[in-house]
Order: C-alpha cells, then structure tokens, then sequence
C-alpha cells in the first residue's frame, strides 16, 4: 500500500498509508499539526517507564479528563534507561502499578486505558517537542540531561517540585512495593502542576 510521509514542525514523523491523494494527505496533517502544536505537551518520566512514570501519566490522564482538560494536553511517559526494553519492544506497566491504577479506577475510558503501554526510552527529540519533562527523581533529570544534552529551556523538572515539595522524589515502589505513597506523591505532584498551569494562564481551571 502506498504511504505519505509528514513532518509537522516540532519534527515530529508521520507515515500515513492511505488511498487519499498527497494533497489531501498533507491538508489533514497541517490541520493536526495546528491541533497538536497549541496543546500543552507533558512528558512523564523515570528510570524504567514500568512503574512511576506510566502511573503519572494515567493518573494524569484521568484528572483532566475527569476535569474537561483533556483536549488541552497530549500526555505520554518514558525511561530514561532500556532495561525494559527488548529489541525494539518495551515491557508493559510492572502489573502491581497496574493493579493499583485499576483499584482507584483509572483505565475504564479509551483515553485512560493503559493496557496497550509499553515502555520506551526519552530521546533528544522529545526534548524539542514536550513543554514539560516531569521527572521523579534527580537521577532521572540527570539521566534525561544526558540524552538531551542539557535543559537549555527548563523543560525538565522534577515533579513534587510544583507540590512545594523541592528536591524531593516520587517514592519508588520496584524497592518498596509500596503503591499507595507512590500514588499519593503523584497526585500531590499533579494537583500542584495543575494548579501551576491554572494560576499562569495555561488552563481555564484545574478544578
């Protein structure tokens, strides 16, 4: 089958296989590009993207979905390592973080639903693109830095920095097994962003 190939302005790459002429192909993807470059693009990130990181952002997901924001984020997760990634295929999320995203029920909507997360590792090119890299630990800002080759725009950031929180991690649960602080720290570090977003003009409300 015939493909197109489309590259939006943040770099992004599209291979659309299609019956539709080149020119249609590229007035839908200069429409979504306009779409996607006017969201508030937020990368979660960890060591391995099996626990931490997958669990901010489905949880994320669920809070602004369950708050009429979700049409003003594209929301993703990533590792800063490749111990969960085999050949070219990342690991799901470690099924007690799935256990626990599914108890507070996170997961029953098309937007939320995690079941088809794999882990992949953060490049420099997600750096160009997301507004914000939200870390859960100063060696993961130091690991992204090192794949990005720095933070010249303050991108990166832990994320219970926006809780008031400085310097401090999200709880690790692969050493603990301890879900529920994980959980918390999270929505401490959200509901913090959130409020951030709100209070500099970014969102309408993180209510």
């Amino acid at each position: 089958m015939q493909s197109y190939e489309y590259v939006m302005p943040s770099g992004r790459f599209y291979e659309l296989p299609t019956k539709l002429t080149k020119s249609m192909v590229c007035k839908v993807m200069k429409s979504l590009c306009k779409v996607m470059e006017n969201k508030i693009k937020v990368l979660m990130i960890c060591h391995g993207n099996i626990c931490r990181s997958p669990m901010a952002e489905f949880v994320f997901k669920d809070m602004v979905e369950k708050r009429g924001l979700k049409d003003q984020f594209e929301i993703k997760s990533a590792a800063t390592s490749t111990e969960e990634i085999w050949g070219s295929v990342g690991n799901p999320i470690y099924p007690p973080a799935q256990r626990g995203l599914k108890a507070r029920g996170i997961g029953g909507t098309p937007y939320t639903n995690w079941k088809n997360k794999r882990a992949v590792q953060v490049t420099k090119h997600d750096y160009m693109y997301y507004d914000y890299l939200l870390c859960a630990d100063s060696n993961n800002i130091r690991n992204t830095m090192r794949i990005t080759g720095g933070d010249p725009d303050s991108k990166i950031e832990l994320l219970l920095n926006y809780a008031g929180r400085e310097g401090q991690s999200i709880a690790d649960p692969w050493y603990t097994g301890d879900f529920s602080t994980t959980y918390n720290d999270i929505v401490d570090g959200l509901e913090g962003f959130l409020k951030y977003l709100a209070t500099n003009g970014a969102i309408s409300s993180c209510v």
